[in-house]
């Protein structure tokens, strides 16, 4: 604890163990600010007394650490270096004794975080971060952290970064690879000129965005035998991702879930927890994922296959249990002007 408590008055000359927050609220004359109006390290001046005063700073501390102790701004340096893994950067130097971490590409923002939780039961520490599986931009803040109390315990930050370190680091951003896509559009009336197919220009702006690019767009009527047919097409022009669009339902003219399965699809899971996208498939034909999206990703701006896309093509294979886990937070608020990622669908 701090070792002397000096009247900010008699304080002139001595040297600022912390940064000093200052909020102002925005006014005629300026703007909102909160930042340090004293950093650590600042040498007291005579004109600055009153200035401290209406910051309710009556009383400076002095600080004697001893062996056993840490100031916030070594622990949050000590912490941030543990918990950045792949794709994750320290912002700069601990600002009123919090650092924060940012994104060092854009990419799959991964958190571990059940190692997350036990970091933040220490109590005397605390990190912040954004959702697991939020997709982020390069430069932008996925997580902060700091030490609580202005001096703890060293042995408190060593057991905080002992459990960022042993689990290979808390937070990850995972680049995403360029997909070669195929896309095979299902149905009968697209097939035959009925009505106009919207799924594949949908598809490929998503791909787009993503930093993949379809290869090959096939269209089949409802036969389980030639949606398999158009499947192995794209596979043997060289496609390594399979979208396949309608015919999901339970509708008996809705094959292509058979028709995937024909194509030598294994590990299948069909239907998922999360809304829209009810009767979406994932499954692989060897090492090529096959996404399976049922009739909503035509009509939704955002559905589970945004959620799942872009896991995929960080290299994971969703199994049932992932997708079983969807279902907290998988209700879509269906917003009149949608922001995700920036909302709680898929969270």
């Amino acid at each position: 604890m701090p070792a002397k408590i000096i009247p900010v008055d008699q304080a002139v000359g001595m040297v600022l163990p912390h940064d000093i927050t200052e909020i102002r609220t925005a006014d005629a004359d300026s703007g909102a600010f909160k930042g340090p109006a004293f950093k650590k390290g600042h040498i007291i001046k005579p004109e600055d007394v009153e200035h401290l005063r209406r910051l309710g700073k009556d009383r400076i501390y002095i600080l004697t650490l001893d062996e056993n102790e840490i100031h916030e701004n070594e622990a949050a340096q000590l912490m941030a270096d543990a918990m950045a893994g792949e794709g994750v950067l320290c912002s700069g130097r601990p600002t009123e004794g919090k650092i924060s971490l940012v994104a060092a590409h854009d990419g799959l923002l991964k958190v571990n975080t059940e190692a997350l939780y036990r970091f933040n039961l220490l109590g005397e520490v605390m990190c912040a971060t954004l959702h697991d599986n939020t997709p982020v931009s390069k430069g932008e803040q996925v997580a902060a952290t700091r030490l609580i109390p202005l001096i703890s315990e060293r042995q408190i930050v060593d057991q905080a970064v002992a459990i960022a370190r042993d689990a290979g680091s808390l937070l990850q951003v995972k680049q995403l690879r360029e997909a070669r896509a195929g896309l095979v559009i299902t149905g009968s009336e697209v097939f035959y000129g009925r009505i106009k197919d919207s799924f594949a220009p949908v598809l490929r702006e998503k791909l787009t965005k993503l930093g993949s690019r379809v290869i090959k767009v096939a269209f089949a009527p409802d036969d389980a035998e030639l949606i398999a047919a158009e499947i192995t097409a794209c596979l043997q022009e060289g496609a390594d991702l399979i979208i396949t669009s309608g015919g999901m339902s339970v509708d008996p003219d809705d094959v292509t879930r058979t028709g995937i399965i024909k194509a030598g699809a294994t590990d299948v899971c069909y239907g998922t927890p999360v809304l829209p996208g009810a009767m979406f498939l994932t499954g692989r034909i060897g090492q090529v994922p096959v996404l399976g999206l049922p009739a909503c990703g035509m009509f939704h701006k955002i559905t589970v296959f945004d959620l799942i896309l872009p896991r995929v093509l960080c290299g994971e294979t969703i199994t049932r249990e992932d997708l079983a886990r969807m279902g907290h937070g998988g209700l879509c608020r269906n917003c009149k002007k949608c922001q995700y990622p920036v909302c709680c669908f898929g969270k």
